[in-house]
């Protein structure tokens, strides 16, 4: 076991070696580390909803009626009433005809990709997309053809040189987790239709924050009921955990049936279900939460701008200041640290080498102030 050493050694001496820091207490726009208030500016809870007191209560009493655990599969004996009412009611918040839950947003695209497509098949994916997206493709064993971040162009001439295969399935994020740019859906869907393409959009980052009712990207760019799979989380501004993926019944029938990450693991808990009925309430009925987020967005990008700081394409909550040089990245996050700022590095291979940057991510709760203290430290660092 030696070269585990070694290799912890080589991530250490190039600056890529990762530490945990524990946060005391709820998740919220301050976080308690080591008895120290942090402002966060790296959650993607955008609405601060993961502690509010509807989702709290909402757990507590679930708990009390169901206890805390599944106990089994949902195949098995761990689909319980809450699940039921979870897929009913993601289905009908994107208008879709069913809806399938999965522990984890992660095993959601795995288990879906994987069982969509198999030898014989073809996958197309933006060279940016998901870790998620990425292992699902190479599990399924499909042939794995990657095309430029949001390049057009590229995707169309995989497509004209695509022959023989069975299936063909183009698939995105609609925003992008480290660069918080959207992905170019309206070209995307004419073409995947003339190569008789399916399609599928991950709509984690988006759910909850883009559109007027907050069902994502595909509302906001009215693009519903084109994409042949829907993905998203519950996880991200829902506030609470797990995966999920819309369609239709034969899609849901067919990953229920197929999908090795949903039929070989536990249940969520009924009590995280109740969390996200509570965190979809709130979506829905909560529209000055979104209101509040995009306000808080649109400031800290006039700020950035004001020095003419590089955060690329960004036009979400995800607002990357890339740096580019990892040392200098490594130390504008720990001056942040020091100054009561939590919004780590990110750095390869999470992003591509020469693009180590601060993820920031903007919640509703932001104050002027909070933005404004972030920015400050910021200007009095040289990037």
């Amino acid at each position: 076991m030696d070269f585990i050493k070694q290799e912890l050694t080589n991530l250490r001496n190039n600056a890529l070696y990762r530490t945990l820091k524990t946060i005391d207490g709820s998740q919220s726009k301050k976080v308690i580390i080591d008895g120290k208030e942090y402002l966060s500016f790296c959650s993607n809870n955008y609405l601060d909803i993961a502690n509010h007191p509807a989702i709290t209560a909402a757990v507590i009493d679930a708990v009390k009626k169901y206890g805390w655990g599944a106990g089994a599969s949902m195949l098995v004996s761990g689909n319980m009433t809450l699940h039921k009412q979870l897929e009913k009611e993601i289905a009908q918040f994107k208008k879709t005809e069913d809806s399938i839950v999965f522990p984890t947003g992660f095993m959601a695209n795995v288990g879906t990709i994987s069982s969509i497509v198999g030898n014989g098949d073809l996958i197309i994916s933006d060279r940016l997309n998901h870790a998620s997206i990425v292992e699902g493709s190479k599990l399924s064993k499909a042939t794995f053809r990657v095309y430029a971040h949001c390049d057009i162009v590229r995707l169309e001439k995989i497509l004209k040189r695509a022959k023989g295969f069975r299936r063909i399935l183009i698939v995105t994020d609609s925003v992008f987790s480290m660069d918080g740019d959207i992905a170019p859906l309206k070209e995307i869907f004419p073409i995947a239709e003339e190569y008789n393409a399916m399609v599928m959009v991950d709509e984690a980052h988006a759910t909850g924050v883009f559109g007027e009712s907050g069902r994502g990207v595909l509302e906001s760019l009215g693009l519903e009921h084109k994409a042949d799979i829907v993905m998203g989380t519950l996880s991200k501004a829902v506030g609470g955990m797990g995966g999920f993926v819309c369609g239709n019944h034969d899609l849901v029938n067919y990953l229920r049936n197929k999908a090795k990450s949903f039929i070989y693991t536990t249940a969520l808990p009924p009590a995280v279900c109740a969390a996200a009925l509570a965190g979809l309430k709130l979506i829905k009925k909560s529209a000055e939460l979104r209101t509040s987020l995009w306000k808080n967005i649109n400031y800290f990008r006039e700020r950035l701008n004001e020095r003419k700081i590089n955060c690329g394409n960004s036009q979400g909550p995800i607002i990357p200041i890339i740096i580019g040089d990892l040392e200098k990245t490594n130390h504008i996050a720990e001056i942040l640290f020091e100054n009561g700022i939590l919004a780590p590095a990110i750095r390869p291979p999470t992003v591509p080498r020469g693009s180590s940057r601060i993820r920031v991510t903007i919640m509703s709760s932001h104050t002027k102030e909070d933005i404004d203290k972030f920015i400050t430290i910021l200007f009095n660092v040289t990037i």
